[in-house]
C-alpha cells in the first residue's frame, strides 16, 4: 500500500523550523538562545497576574463566569476595551472601524494568520510578503499550497518600486486573480525591526486597490502588529486602520502575549465585512471560542490600569536589554559584520560579510551550535522566490528570553564562531 492516507495539506505540511530550535534549545544544557522570541522571563507580570485572578475567582459570578465556555466572538468586555485601545492608538474618531463588534478574540494573533489565510486563499493562490518576513507564516503559507512572492524591504517599510513591479509581473502573467493578500508585519518587524511608516501603508493600500480592477476582487493588506506595543524608542505610527475609506480592505491582527505574557495566548483580529463572518464561522470550527479564564484576566488588567504600568516597565527593561546586546556586539563583532539597532520589539538583524553563509547548513551555523549558541538563521526568513537567490548571511538575534549576563556571553560567543568562519574561508 503506497498511500499513508493523509490529505493534501497534510502531505504539503512540513514541520516548523521554529519547532525545530525550541526543541535545540531545550535538549542541550548550557546551550544559550539568541533565536527564541520569547519573552523577558524577569518581567512576567506575575504580581498583576494573581491580583487579577484572585479577584476574579473570589467573586462567585465573575469566576463561574470565567471558567465556563464563552462565545466563539470572545467576552465582550475585553473586545470594547481592545477596540477602544487600538482607537486610541491609532488617534481616530471613526466608531465604526474600531467597532468591537468588527473585533475577534483568539488563541494569540498567529491563529488570525492561520484563520484569515484559511479565509481567503486557495491552493495555487498567491501572497505577498515582506522579503524577508516573519517565517512562521511561510509555514502556513506552505501547507495551504499558496505562492508567496517577497517584494523588498527599505528602511521604512515596503519598496513602493518593487511592489509596483511585482503587481505588475503579476497582471502581464495572468496571475492577479490569484492574488488574495499582501501580509506585513508593520511594527519592529520580525525578523529586521523595521516599522512600516503610515505613509507606506497608504501607498500600498492605495496600489492593492488599483490592482483590484484587474484581479476582479479585493485584494486584503493583512497587518501583523504584534509588537507594536513594545516600541521603547520614538513614537507611536499610524495602523492602517486610520486611513478612512481604505480600512474596508484592512486585516489587522494584535495580540496580548507579547506585550503582557506569552502564557496568556490571547490575540485579536479587526475585520471587515465580508471577512469577518467567515473568519468567525472557521473559528467556531477550530474551538468555539478561546479561554474565558485567560480573557477575563486580560480585560481586569486593563480595566484596572494594571496593563498600562507593566507596559511602561516592560519597554525600560527591553531598551535596557537591547542596550546591552548592542554594546557587546560593537565591542565583540568582527570587521564587516553589520546590524540594525531596534527601537522596540525583540531583535537584531544581524548581516556577516559575503565570505561566510548563515544558513542551517552552513560552517558558521554548526560552529556556533558547537559554541553553544543558537540563532535564526536568516534563509528561514526569505521565501522560495523565483525572482532572486535566497540570500544566506544574515540572522535574527533575540534580547528578549536571556539574562543580561547570558546575552553578553552568547554574542562573544557568537562573535568567535563568525571569526573562526572568516578565517577558514579566508
Amino acid at each position: 500500500m503506497k498511500s499513508n492516507g493523509l490529505s493534501a495539506l497534510g502531505r504539503r505540511t512540513a514541520t516548523p523550523p521554529i519547532s525545530w530550535l525550541m526543541a535545540t534549545a531545550l535538549a542541550r544544557p548550557g546551550l544559550i538562545s539568541l533565536a527564541a522570541g520569547f519573552t523577558d522571563k524577569e518581567s512576567l507580570p506575575l504580581k498583576e497576574a494573581r491580583q487579577a485572578l484572585t479577584e476574579i475567582l473570589n467573586s462567585p459570578t465573575e469566576g463561574r463566569t470565567a471558567l465556563q465556555y464563552g462565545t466563539t466572538a470572545g467576552e465582550p468586555a475585553l473586545r470594547r476595551l481592545t477596540a477602544e485601545r487600538i482607537r486610541v492608538l491609532d488617534g481616530c474618531a471613526d466608531g465604526a472601524v474600531y467597532s468591537a463588534d468588527r473585533l475577534l478574540l483568539t488563541s494569540g494573533s498567529q491563529q488570525v494568520l492561520y484563520m484569515v489565510t484559511e479565509a481567503l486563499c486557495d491552493p495555487g493562490d498567491f501572497v505577498l510578503v515582506e522579503d524577508p518576513t516573519y517565517f512562521v507564516f511561510l509555514g502556513i503559507l506552505q501547507s495551504h499550497g499558496i505562492h508567496a512572492r517577497g517584494v523588498r524591504l527599505e528602511t521604512d517599510g515596503l519598496d513602493l518600486a518593487h511592489l509596483e513591479l511585482v503587481l505588475e509581473q503579476l497582471k502581464q502573467r495572468g496571475q492577479l486573480p490569484r492574488l488574495k493578500l499582501l501580509y506585513l508585519v508593520s511594527y519592529h518587524q520580525n525578523p529586521t525591526s523595521t516599522t512600516t511608516s503610515f505613509h507606506k501603508k497608504q501607498s500600498v493600500l492605495s496600489l492593492l486597490r488599483y490592482y483590484e480592477r484587474a484581479a476582479g476582487h479585493p485584494i486584503y493588506l493583512l497587518e501583523d502588529a504584534a509588537y507594536r506595543e513594545l516600541t521603547f524608542q520614538g513614537g507611536d505610527v499610524q495602523s492602517a486602520l486610520g486611513t478612512g475609506k481604505q480600512a474596508d480592505r484592512v486585516l489587522y491582527a494584535g495580540t496580548y502575549s507579547k506585550p503582557f505574557a506569552t502564557g496568556a495566548r490571547v490575540g485579536y483580529g479587526i475585520l471587515p465585512e465580508p471577512v469577518f463572518p467567515v473568519v468567525m464561522g472557521i473559528k467556531g470550527n477550530h474551538d468555539f471560542g478561546s479561554s474565558s479564564l485567560l480573557q477575563q484576566l486580560l480585560a481586569k488588567v486593563i480595566s484596572s490600569g494594571a496593563y498600562e504600568r507593566h507596559l511602561v516597565k516592560l519597554r525600560a527593561r527591553y531598551a535596557h536589554k537591547a542596550k546591552i546586546m548592542l554594546d557587546v556586539l560593537q565591542k565583540e563583532m568582527p570587521e564587516g559584520v553589520r546590524w540594525v539597532v531596534p527601537q522596540g520589539g525583540l531583535y537584531y538583524w544581524v548581516r556577516v560579510p559575503e565570505k561566510a553563509t548563515s544558513g542551517m547548513k552552513s560552517r558558521l551555523f554548526q560552529t556556533a551550535l558547537r559554541k553553544q549558541v543558537l540563532y535564526v538563521p536568516g534563509e528561514l526568513c526569505y521565501v522560495d522566490d523565483p525572482a532572486r537567490p535566497k540570500p544566506n548571511h544574515e540572522m535574527r538575534l533575540s534580547f528578549g528570553a536571556e539574562s543580561e549576563t547570558l546575552l553578553m556571553e552568547g554574542i562573544k560567543r557568537l562573535a568567535a564562531a563568525i571569526m573562526l568562519s572568516l578565517a577558514r574561508r579566508g
